[in-house]
């Protein structure tokens, strides 16, 4: 598997696993089936495809991308969908983990 399929399956993982999350909540404790279906499908469908990413991209690496920019794009969503705006401090904190997930990029090993 090349780096570039590699990493178009982590971007699987990360969509996959933030409409999960953002279903969550509409589970109302899987009480609901259609959210809960689609949260469940979701999180399966997001571990498929991490666990093919790595093959390919180091753990620590993956699990800091999938992490930081599913955290980044779930707030984002969370701010649309259900209007819960990140007040500064919030703010702050997510720009330290793109930092983190930048400098954890550049010292990867990843041929």
């Amino acid at each position: 598997m090349s780096i570039i399929v590699a990493y178009l399956f982590l971007s699987i993982a990360i969509v996959t696993e933030v409409i999960g999350t953002i279903y969550l909540r509409d589970t109302e404790g899987f009480t609901r089936l259609t959210p809960s279906v689609i949260t469940a499908v979701s999180y399966a469908a997001s571990f498929y495809f991490i666990s093919l990413t790595l093959k390919q991209i180091p753990v620590a690496v993956t699990y800091a991308i999938w992490s930081g920019v599913g955290l980044v794009l779930i707030n984002i969503f969370a701010a649309i969908k259900y209007g819960q705006m990140p007040n500064s401090i919030t703010t702050l904190g997510m720009a330290f983990i793109i930092l983190g997930v930048v400098l954890v990029n550049f010292n990867t090993g990843v041929d």
